[in-house]
């Protein structure tokens, strides 16, 4: 089997049982494996410590195989046992095809698409940002409102840095507290601590933080002098749900220009050519920056849009659909656009036979449809926010696309009820039309 293909598969599954991929050291002792050679000739050859593959490396890597694989792996039996294991996944996944059938789909997954699955449509840009991320240096900015596709294709493109033997982080500031999200120092400590733990090193943030020299300045010569220095391989660090920090505008004046300045020292410095930083956000950002300062105008900006109608037909044949031609899809993109999360949710309930592309969209505004729980959802965060609530009735009840204020704009376009056309906005589908105005009428939004 080929090396390459092997390190793929089985990235994957470490990643999509929530672990690391293989590090370079681990790489390093399987080609040896391949290569029958000794850990003093690895080492050697790749200019370790021969000790440090004997007692470190290996012993780590066959306890993270053997978890894998559900049976115990050591250097004699390693390669017979992953070969056995590559062969029996490429059977099941054959045998699996054969025996698929629109009733026997597995349940709807909330949430981004798995690595594998059969439902995910790769997107044309995809290609441009795995290009991007092999360019020392670089900075992606990935940017759609949620429930797009946005970490479905970061787990993508993380995937694809692990098969190039890159070093991956991926941190979602949506689950960092409050607490230390609002103070800079703590916020700063936090990231640099996640970092470490992701790179299995020890944090020694007190070996690195001077408070005469500042936080920011103390964050850059931790990751510059402890993380990157030490790395042989370049570092993908992944930034989710950026836009919680526009919450905190006295943290974001400092941290976002952060981002630029680690960017820009990849101009000037070989160390911070190895650090690519994937950027991810809902909304665009209405922190006022100097130019020179922002990372929203530097790298490479991939917009996510909804699925077109030749991609709606597309994923309505892999769910089993025999749409002869693109009415029926154009039918269901009528009423909720190309929105990738409710489409898919559509086409899993029209496969499965629960109900009739006709009832699906006669009951889709409704507490009986199957977006209920996507819709309300949504109205619970309006009702706790009555400024949101108001400025969606405007938009409701505008004949033409109308401006609102920035921030409530931004928030509105986050939560993906509304389409943005330069300062202007507009409801982003029928769905969210009928829905809300109705419930407008009936509710407070009226009032």
């Amino acid at each position: 089997m080929n090396l390459d293909c092997l390190f793929e598969i089985i990235n994957r599954q470490l990643i999509e049982s929530r672990n690391r991929p293989l590090n370079s050291t681990e790489t390093i002792v399987l080609r040896g494996i391949w290569q029958y050679q000794t850990y003093n000739q690895m080492a050697i050859k790749a200019g370790y410590s021969p000790g440090y593959f004997t007692t470190v490396v290996a012993p780590e890597l066959y306890q993270r195989l053997s978890e894998l694989i559900g049976q115990r792996v050591t250097k004699k039996n390693c390669r017979l046992l992953l070969e056995s294991h590559i062969d029996n996944l490429t059977k099941k996944k054959i045998s699996e095809t054969k025996a698929f059938a629109p009733n026997k789909l597995p349940c709807y997954p909330s949430g981004s698409v798995p690595l594998n699955s059969p439902f995910y449509l790769k997107r044309p840009l995809e290609e441009r940002v795995d290009r991007e991320i092999e360019k020392p240096g670089a900075l992606i900015r990935i940017k759609a409102p949620k429930e797009m596709g946005k970490t479905s294709l970061l787990l993508r493109n993380l995937d694809y840095a692990a098969c190039l033997g890159y070093h991956t982080v991926s941190l979602n500031l949506e689950q960092v507290e409050c607490s230390i999200v609002s103070d800079l120092n703590l916020f700063l400590r936090w990231l640099c601590a996640s970092i470490s733990h992701q790179l299995q090193r020890q944090a020694k943030l007190d070996e690195y933080w001077d408070e005469d020299l500042g936080s920011t300045i103390s964050c850059t010569l931790y990751l510059q002098d402890y993380l990157l220095e030490l790395i042989d391989t370049p570092l993908i660090l992944a930034l989710d749900e950026v836009n919680q920090i526009f919450e905190y505008p006295q943290i974001a004046k400092d941290f976002l220009p952060l981002l630029r300045s680690w960017h820009e020292e990849g101009k000037r410095l070989a160390v911070w050519q190895k650090l690519r930083l994937v950027v991810v956000h809902s909304t665009e950002i209405y922190i006022p920056l100097q130019l020179n300062q922002s990372p929203f105008n530097v790298g490479l900006p991939i917009q996510l849009t909804g699925f077109s109608l030749a991609e709606v037909q597309e994923l309505a044949r892999r769910y089993g659909l025999r749409w002869q031609d693109g009415r029926e899809a154009q039918k269901l993109m009528t009423m909720i656009g190309g929105h990738p999360a409710l489409i898919n949710l559509a086409l899993y309930h029209l496969s499965r036979e629960d109900t009739t592309l006709s009832q699906l969209l006669e009951t889709a505004p409704t507490a009986s449809g199957i977006y209920a729980h996507h819709l309300q959802r949504h109205w619970t965060t309006l009702e706790q926010q009555p400024e949101l609530a108001q400025a969606l009735t405007q938009i409701l009840n505008a004949n033409e696309p109308i401006v609102l204020d920035p921030i409530v704009t931004h928030k509105l376009s986050s939560m993906g009820l509304i389409k943005q056309f330069g300062d202007k906005a507009i409801a982003s589908c029928e769905l969210y039309r009928q829905y809300f105005t109705t419930r407008g009428q009936q509710n407070f939004i009226a009032t």
